[in-house]
């Protein structure tokens, strides 16, 4: 990422997006030119591209460790929700009519669920503690006979806690209910075997892991009945009308294919980065204290609230220091109202605000941790960022 170390910008909001890896774009570059046939076309360019699209989903489905035709793609994360939520829910409403979720999920999740609500079905949301852990035991007993999904989200987008899948799967496959989880920040950052997990379906995202944005995919179990949710073609098994984006999907083929050669390493190193600028942060800033579990963390996250500071704000004056960050999630940056995620860990009021989420990546150092920490240490004593 030469261009930005360039320009003097330090970008810590990875969690955010990622930019494209030059190997990534490469590949991808004759799908746009010479390899433009359109997949469903029985000719041979036709078949090179259903040929690239078909490689990309065998290097996804290696990577979660299921079977091709589990692998769906769809225009990203969001959509890849809407298409597991809503299509199991419309698909199994014979069966019952609730679903359970949390009160940290993204929007794509949240809303998703809102939604339903209006058709007819219930919805359990669920509490979480002070790290933004669910409790297990909340969530066995929330279980009826009338539950057809389960959907918590693997780690949190906001705080980057990572939820206790491997346990919240055994109770969905005890209790004989689908469990889908939002992986759209786990994915590239960390190992996931689908059939270990007893994980039933999942969502992912390209653009957070070195890839195009605009392209994600699902995975369904193949036993999961679930209904299409936009009407068209037969793309897709028939289950996602709509000519396929290729270039997208060679991209994201190849970019989960890079994250996971190297996947071990790469991690060990943000984790000493991340490490590193807690407890400089902590150091430096006594008053700041640190959200989402300490050690059960995405590797790249760090999530910290300042007393009676505007968060936002803080990344603004970040921002002129040439430093890219964030005050929650990516998707609400332009709403003015405190998170969500850390309203529901319960987070005090004068704390609630004054969130700041650094997200380190492939461009980092530790030398950009100093910078960052002691622009931080600066801004934060400014009278124009106190909340009034």
């Amino acid at each position: 990422m030469e261009n930005i170390k360039d320009k003097n910008i330090i970008y810590a909001d990875h969690a955010a997006t990622t930019y494209v890896l030059p190997e990534v774009l490469e590949e991808m570059l004759p799908y746009f030119t010479d390899k433009f046939g359109n997949p469903s076309s029985i000719y041979t360019l036709g078949r090179d591209s259903k040929s690239a699209i078909e490689l990309a989903r065998k290097r996804i489905a290696k990577v979660l460790n299921c079977n091709l035709e589990e692998i769906y793609f769809t225009s990203g994360g969001s959509e890849a929700d809407n298409l597991i939520i809503r299509g199991i829910a419309h698909a199994n409403k014979d069966k019952g009519n609730h679903i359970i979720t949390t009160k940290i999920e993204h929007s794509a999740v949240i809303n998703t669920c809102k939604d339903l609500e209006k058709e007819g079905f219930t919805v359990t949301y669920l509490d979480v503690d002070k790290t933004g852990k669910i409790d297990l035991n909340e969530l066995l007993h929330s279980i009826t006979d009338k539950t057809i999904l389960v959907s918590i989200m693997f780690a949190n987008n906001e705080i980057g806690t990572i939820q206790p899948i491997y346990e919240i799967g055994k109770i969905t496959k005890f209790k004989q209910v689908f469990f889908h989880t939002d992986a759209v920040q786990a994915v590239g950052s960390m190992h996931i075997n689908v059939k270990e997990m007893g994980i039933d379906a999942l969502s992912l995202s390209s653009h957070k892991f070195y890839g195009p944005k605009g392209v994600g995919a699902a995975y369904i179990k193949s036993e999961i009945k679930f209904e299409h949710e936009i009407a068209g073609g037969h793309q897709e098994c028939s289950k996602r009308a709509g000519t396929e984006n290729v270039p997208a999907i060679v991209g994201m083929g190849k970019a989960i294919q890079i994250a996971y050669e190297n996947l071990d390493n790469e991690v060990k190193r943000i984790t000493e980065i991340r490490d590193y600028a807690i407890k400089q942060i902590e150091d430096n800033m006594p008053g700041a204290i640190l959200n989402g579990d300490r050690i059960n963390r995405l590797p790249s996250n760090i999530n910290v609230s300042f007393k009676n500071i505007s968060g936002s704000a803080l990344c603004t004056v970040l921002d002129m220091h040439g430093i890219c960050a964030s005050s929650g999630s990516a998707c609400n940056s332009m709403e003015n109202r405190p998170s969500h995620v850390l309203a529901a860990m319960g987070i005090s009021p004068e704390y609630l605000y004054g969130s700041l989420r650094l997200s380190f990546g492939k461009c980092n150092t530790f030398e950009d941790v100093d910078y960052i920490v002691s622009c931080i240490k600066k801004c934060i004593n400014k009278e124009n960022l106190r909340l009034k």
